[in-house]
């Protein structure tokens, strides 16, 4: 099973497009990404991260929503 988790870009470094990496932020714990496959993100965007690299951008709205469902599962969890 693979899972890609929502993130938003607080920062970006690395001039090279291979090397381009970000700090992204997942709900409060933040991680260096690989942007290879996204020269398009920008600071602020929101992503879909999967195994160390950003995968896809995605509106603010939708990431909400994702997060929120993870959210909800971790709940249901801490309810067992």
């Amino acid at each position: 099973m693979c899972l890609a988790v929502p993130g938003k870009i607080m920062m970006i470094f690395g001039d090279e497009p291979l090397s381009r990496m970000g700090k992204i932020d997942f709900s409060g714990i933040s991680k260096e990404i690989s942007l290879a496959y996204l020269p398009e993100a920008k600071i602020d965007d929101y992503v879909i991260v999967h195994a160390g690299f950003a995968i896809s951008i995605i509106d603010q709205q939708e990431a909400k929503e994702s997060l929120k469902a993870f959210q909800q599962l971790d709940d249901f969890e801490a309810d067992l």
